[in-house]
């Protein structure tokens, strides 16, 4: 019996969005999916009985961190990932090349601001850089979180054409990647789903120094594929490539060509060229492979995503913006591109507001607590409020995408896409 099968169950006649089936050993995943992320093996301030209350179908862990803490040894000999963390479905765990680069500091990256000298996220328009300012940049965040305020203090970290000599964030300690260690590690936790190893881009590179970085991304899939022994994981190849579409293109054709399931990765400079990055990509991939769009999860980003072929999205934004009180709303209720579809629970107009966060949703959190209590909970900074934050905004996109779905079935995606992006 085949453990992994991907069956596509409709397309959308006006789009390449398409709803489908993936099975796995651990149970199958209605696509389009999102995943919660779980960096440590937990998705932050929720259980996985809160997961499965929420229509989570699987949880997404990272490597790096796993490696780390508590040690991939140590996961393996408590049962694997999804009995160490008590979730009985299916686990994904990605290579740990974007947190060895990113939180390593193996690059220097510059700092991107705009006109006014605002910091930038990687999906800002109009960039210029400031040579004068040297930090890791690029990773999209509401607010600064620990770790990323201790990367200043952490060694760079050293790349060769072998794999990548890094400092933990942790205790500063040395440690090597490569594409067999990440594969071993993998196999170790024992997530259904897993991730080649790649190398890891920035935006502001130049051609020259992208297509190093992509050749050396494509030794390193290769030797991934060499490196697995267990048939009962499904391993993704990741497109890289920038900014750049001949580069994409190629990725794309390799990716498609040596792999069973397709993730595009790396970084971009602008939501547009994300699009474009899809553009250029999709068409390349055989339509019986998962697709999984890695690290993006905006609501904007899953509409396009979606309706360029995308099966899978993963990104940190719900829980992330959720413990800080930046909480999705739907367009009845103010949602709308220009505010990332959220509104900042923290402002003073809330403090006798009786509404729920978004009314209509049906979350735990806005069947049973006003924005008045929510503001107070964030203003008095207490746990509940971050928790309650998490739950409404996971929620909120593990059942939008399910919704998304819904209407592919229903032949009216494209109509909800323009009552959401207008």
């Amino acid at each position: 019996m085949q453990m992994f099968e991907f069956k596509i169950l409709q397309k959308d006649t006006n789009s390449m969005a398409r709803a489908g089936r993936l099975s796995t050993p651990h149970g199958d995943i209605l696509t389009p999916n999102f995943n919660p992320v779980g960096t440590q093996g937990t998705v932050k301030t929720l259980s996985s009985q809160d997961l499965k209350d929420l229509g989570a179908q699987i949880v997404l862990s990272n490597t790096y961190h796993l490696f780390l803490r508590p040690g991939v040894d140590t996961v393996e000999k408590l049962g694997g990932l999804a009995t160490f963390q008590s979730w009985n479905g299916p686990t994904m765990t990605d290579s740990g090349g974007f947190q060895v680069f990113s939180l390593g500091v193996a690059q220097k990256k510059v700092v991107m601001r705009d006109r006014q000298g605002r910091k930038m996220s990687k999906f800002s328009k109009s960039v210029f850089i400031d040579p004068k300012e040297h930090a890791i940049g690029l990773l999209p965040a509401v607010t600064k979180t620990t770790e990323e305020k201790k990367l200043n203090k952490l060694r760079a970290a050293k790349v060769s054409e072998e794999g990548v000599w890094f400092y933990s964030h942790i205790d500063g300690s040395k440690h090597w990647f490569d594409a067999e260690v990440s594969i071993q590690a993998q196999e170790k936790l024992g997530a259904d789903l897993i991730v080649a190893f790649d190398d890891h881009e920035s935006p502001l590179w130049d051609h020259e120094t992208t297509l190093l970085s992509l050749e050396r991304t494509n030794r390193w899939a290769l030797q991934s594929l060499s490196a697995q022994k267990r048939k009962d994981q499904l391993m993704y190849g990741v497109v890289h490539g920038g900014w750049y579409e001949d580069l994409r293109k190629d990725s794309a054709k390799f990716t498609d060509k040596y792999f069973p399931a397709i993730s595009i990765g790396g970084s971009y400079s602008s939501k547009e060229v994300l699009c474009h990055v899809l553009d250029w990509c999709v068409p390349y991939f055989q339509d019986d492979k998962p697709r999984h769009l890695l690290g993006i999860g905006e609501v904007e980003d899953l509409f396009e995503g979606v309706a360029r072929g995308i099966d899978f999205f993963d990104c940190v934004a719900p829980t992330r913006r959720g413990r800080h009180g930046n909480l999705y709303i739907s367009p009845d209720n103010g949602g709308r591109k220009e505010n990332n579809f959220t509104m900042q629970i923290t402002n003073a107009k809330f403090t006798l507001d009786t509404d729920p966060i978004d009314p209509g949703c049906e979350c735990f959190t806005c069947q049973n607590y006003t924005r008045a209590y929510l503001r107070h909970l964030f203003v008095a900074d207490e746990l509940l409020g971050q928790r309650l934050g998490s739950i409404h905004n996971v929620y909120f996109i593990v059942n939008l995408v399910k919704r998304i779905r819904e209407n592919i079935l229903e032949g009216s995606f494209e109509h909800l896409k323009a009552v959401w992006l207008g």
